[in-house]
């Protein structure tokens, strides 16, 4: 596989500067059917162009094949229908009696007409369609009862004046390309062109001559979406006013004063309807409201690529002796029979996936974001803490238990200890504590419940059929006469027979 900045520059060059692939192979010494796999993979590139001739057969098709064109400007190229194909369509259903040398010389000439327009109209700052503006914002929120100050992307539209936000609980790496990723899936289309700051997510140098130097992830991100980044100068945020503009309505109109968010997830997926219901007033300017105005220039959106892009990075770390492992400054568990060792961490903005050098899970995190420093996950130890059970009082791991647990180690044996701490090593890896806790709180019920009790009302509990009631007979039991125990019965018949014996 090509180097990922070969392959920018073939698309950029089939793409944006129509040259031919074999042009391209020549530039950059490589087979001209590498350039065609690479070029059609990330992106159309224009065919080659030729004079047409005017023919008024043409006339009444025209406006047909301009619309089939615009139409296949938003596909990938080996997407797009070929001149051949538009020719047998314009048969089909219009009756065309021209040539197909016709079509073919019309539609070579309409393409580069077009995408020399597209090219002229991918500069944000003259407010043209298809065009977009990305910055981050600020706003106070209380999130899992702390008040704090959280970042959220903005996505901005100039030409219509429409946008789309996103609450983020950071403003990295893996937040910046999620966010831009839920606003495309949602449109189910991409910006052709969208300009940034120079935010460190996305640069991670400044060149000379208004070059960039791309962080890698970023990098992937444009090829594997299609659209063009353009940057502000340094120092010159005025390059993308409409977005901070819009930063500043956002917050204004949205998040103040300051909202609870009790899970974020849900809460993002509410922004998009309040955004939409805003867009139902008219533009300043155009005398249209800005859900008509994106409408249109939505149509000239680039299609979204077959597979939704993972924001993730791996990163190969080592454990400590404890089984800890640092990312960003941040503690996160693995297993004692890791430390020491090599495994590698799968990050997202949410999550902190540790594996094994053969990519098998060995404990999932939440992403810590904040002061929290330290995130641990016991299931793996307790194999490990079965071997010392006094310990475990002594553990943030007691502490966190239900009460009904803390209260069951109270009076637990040592070896009963032992053998509970086992169990839950097996009860956790696939469940919490609310099934193991109600286990323990069935078989309770009758005293102070052994393990292999609590383990089979657990399983009992997993397997839907929980505990058994007592069984009721459907008929009646016949009423018995009263026995009478001791020898008194005895005595009583002695005196009836007289003393007879």
């Amino acid at each position: 596989m090509l180097a990922v900045a070969e392959i920018d520059y073939i698309r950029y060059e089939a793409n944006q500067k129509g040259r031919s692939y074999s042009d391209i192979a020549k530039r950059t010494n490589h087979d001209p059917r590498t350039i065609k796999k690479y070029a059609e993979m990330e992106d159309f590139s224009p065919t080659k162009r030729k004079q047409i001739r005017k023919a008024r057969v043409m006339d009444p098709v025209k406006p047909i094949l301009d619309k089939w064109i615009q139409e296949d400007l938003t596909k990938k190229k080996k997407f797009r229908r070929t001149a051949k194909r538009m020719y047998e369509m314009l048969k089909e259903q219009f009756d065309f009696k021209g040539s197909d040398r016709s079509v073919r010389l019309y539609v070579a000439k309409r393409k580069k007409e077009l995408q020399e327009q597209s090219e002229s109209a991918a500069l944000p700052l003259e407010a043209k369609p298809a065009t977009a503006q990305v910055d981050f914002g600020e706003a106070p929120f209380v999130y899992k009862g702390e008040r704090v100050i959280l970042p959220f992307l903005a996505l901005s539209f100039p030409y219509s004046n429409g946008f789309y936000f996103q609450v983020m609980p950071s403003q990295n790496r893996e937040c910046f390309l999620e966010g831009l990723k839920r606003m495309f899936h949602y449109m189910g289309r991409v910006p052709k062109v969208i300009r940034f700051d120079n935010l460190s997510p996305a640069v991670k140098k400044i060149l000379p001559n208004g070059e960039r130097e791309l962080t890698e992830e970023f990098q992937r991100f444009v090829l594997h979406y299609g659209f063009e980044c353009e940057f502000c100068n340094p120092a010159s945020g005025n390059e993308k006013g409409r977005v901070e503009a819009k930063v500043k309505y956002i917050r204004n109109n949205f998040l103040l004063p300051e909202l609870t968010i009790y899970d974020l997830e849900s809460f993002n997926d509410s922004l998009w309807e309040k955004c939409e219901r805003d867009w139902q007033r008219p533009h300043y300017q155009k005398g249209k409201t800005i859900a008509e105005l994106f409408e249109e220039e939505k149509e000239c959106f680039l299609q979204l690529p077959a597979k939704e892009y993972e924001c993730v990075r791996y990163e190969q770390v080592r454990a400590d002796k404890y089984g800890y492992i640092r990312v960003e400054n941040k503690l996160y568990s693995t297993s004692p029979r890791f430390a020491k060792q090599m495994v590698l961490a799968k990050i997202s903005y949410q999550e902190i996936e540790i594996l094994t050098e053969d990519y098998e899970l060995i404990v999932k995190h939440e992403r810590l974001y904040g002061t929290p420093q330290k995130s641990m996950k016991w299931q793996p130890y307790l194999i490990l803490m079965a071997k010392r059970p006094n310990a475990l009082k002594y553990t943030d791991f007691y502490e966190k238990m239900p009460s009904e647990w803390q209260d069951y180690f109270s009076h637990c044996t040592i070896q009963e200890k032992q053998k509970t701490i086992q169990l839950l090593a097996v009860l956790l890896k696939e469940h919490d504590f609310e099934i193991s806790t109600q286990a323990l709180r069935l078989a309770s019920q009758y005293g102070h419940p052994s393990v292999d009790s609590i383990k089979q009302v657990f399983y009992q509990l997993i397997n839907g059929r929980g505990i058994r009631e007592p069984i009721q007979p459907k008929i009646s039991v016949p009423t018995m006469p009263e026995a009478s125990r001791g020898l008194s019965h005895y005595d009583r018949f002695f005196e009836s027979t007289g003393g007879e014996r």
